[in-house]
């Protein structure tokens, strides 16, 4: 920014604002649903964390690491 800022410090004073829009659009009883639960949504995500997600990643210990290498090993005849 020209004045030294950053993009995020200048997106950080805005705030409040943001979140009193974002209840705003949530109590707006003429608002899209689609566009409250979005704003609900968000709400959510930054005051409590977005839910964990399951990645789908087995991590295996050290032994059962080595346990395979050794089968790749034998297989391998080395």
């Amino acid at each position: 920014m020209p004045d030294g800022r950053t993009l995020t410090d200048v997106a950080r004073e805005h705030t409040l604002e943001a979140v009193n829009c974002l209840v705003a659009m949530v109590a707006d009883e003429k608002a899209p649903h689609a566009a409250k639960v979005s704003a609900a949504t968000a709400l959510l995500d930054r005051g409590w964390g977005r839910p964990r997600q399951d990645l789908g990643v087995d991590i295996k210990s050290d032994a059962s690491v080595a346990k395979m290498l050794e089968e790749a090993r034998r297989r391998a005849g080395g």
